[in-house]
């Protein structure tokens, strides 16, 4: 086994606080939006000598199992990471594996520099991925049904005729035909069609004390406003489904779901992949073309994840994808047992207590490599997250 020390990452969305926190370590005033344990080539975690945990794998074959080498190479195919998000993040989908190969291919034989920033696909990889909350936890997931949409925009109380030319299609059109062509309007809306952002927003300070789904609607356009004024992609945000999670509870994003991250603390678990493409609420690059060749368009329920038992102190998280599995483990102080995921390389987070890893002790914010040959039992007071590969 190997201690771990991630990567922070410094996003303007991030809290300036909550990670540290977590990881008892004092802040230093930035935002502390994710902290990174994988071997990610835009943040590589280190061993406890300071070695790039990629540089100690492939010096370290064994380290990995033969199907995890012959399947994904001499590296971690996951990311676990810790998240805070102190305010909204972009409006983002991410690619299939497929996109993600074909695309990356494409600008490299364009010849866009690797951090050019208008480079849409930064690696080869797929990026599904679940975020268990830590804490109450708010997201953005997927398209809701629009005549649900429909429904709460009338009740605003917005005036038809101004509503017609952006949200007309979700009256007159099929379900994935009619969100498509929103959405697609409402990137590309210039300053002269901002009358509809300007009708939404004031009729939804006129709502937002009311209870109920108008209310909640009304403060979610407010509140996207505040941290993104006089944006119009704000439109497209209320088109999705307002999720509200509660501590340990997950939400699952698949390729092409549009999504975004609200507010909260969780632990998120990836492919081992930096390929964002950006729909809104954001100075980043938006290209609506290549954002609407990857974006799922049919109205379905936010895919959130119930943690099913697998065994005693064990939840396990299921989720389809090859590249990572995930478990929450909490175990007793007078239980010991194996950790699940034997045979696999696994990364071990501790989010609250402490857990013993046969002689290892670790404790909240700490986090270990194991191998596929160690089968470690494990004991103590704990709240961790186990992450490995799905196959």
């Amino acid at each position: 086994m190997q201690l771990l020390t991630g990567i922070v990452k410094n996003y303007e969305w991030g809290s300036p606080d909550a990670i540290p926190a977590l990881l008892h370590q004092p802040g230093d005033g930035q935002p502390w939006a994710e902290y990174w344990l994988g071997t990610h080539a835009a943040g590589v975690a280190r061993l406890e000598d300071g070695k790039p945990l990629d540089t100690w794998l492939r010096a370290n074959p064994g380290a990995l199992s033969p199907a995890e080498r012959d399947r994904f190479g001499q590296r971690l195919p996951f990311l676990l990471k810790l998240l805070a998000a102190e305010q909204p993040l972009s409006l983002q989908a991410h690619p299939s594996r497929a996109e993600a190969e074909a695309g990356f291919a494409r600008e490299q034989a364009a010849g866009l520099d690797i951090d050019d920033p208008t480079r849409n696909f930064r690696d080869d990889w797929p990026k599904p991925e679940v975020l268990v909350a830590l804490t109450p936890f708010e997201a953005l997931s997927g398209f809701r049904d629009p005549t649900a949409t429909l429904t709460l925009l009338d009740a605003l109380g917005v005036d038809d005729e101004i509503m017609k030319p952006t949200f007309g299609p979700l009256r007159f059109r099929e379900g994935a035909a009619a969100l498509a062509e929103v959405l697609l309007d409402c990137l590309t809306m210039d300053g002269t069609r901002l009358t509809i952002l300007n009708e939404v927003l004031a009729a939804a300070v006129k709502h937002a004390d009311d209870d109920g789904p108008v209310g909640r609607f009304a403060r979610l356009a407010i509140t996207l406003d505040e941290h993104h004024p006089g944006d119009p992609s704000l439109l497209a945000a209320l088109l999705l489904n307002h999720v509200d999670l509660a501590p340990g509870d997950a939400l699952y994003t698949d390729a092409g779901v549009l999504h975004s991250y609200l507010h909260g603390v969780g632990v998120e678990l990836m492919a081992c992949s930096d390929n964002v493409l950006r729909a809104g609420l954001t100075t980043k690059h938006v290209d609506p073309n290549a954002l609407a060749a990857i974006v799922d368009f049919s109205p379905a329920p936010a895919a959130v994840v119930i943690p099913q038992p697998d065994s005693p102190a064990v939840w396990r998280y299921p989720t389809p994808d090859a590249e990572f599995a995930l478990w929450r483990v909490e175990p007793t102080p007078s239980s010991s047992r194996e950790l699940p995921g034997n045979g696999r390389a696994r990364v071990l987070l501790v989010v609250d207590g402490h857990v013993r890893l046969d002689d290892l002790e670790l404790v909240q914010g700490q986090s270990v490599f194991i191998a596929p040959s160690e089968q470690p039992v494990f004991s103590g007071d704990a709240v961790a997250y186990l992450a490995a590969p799905g196959v």
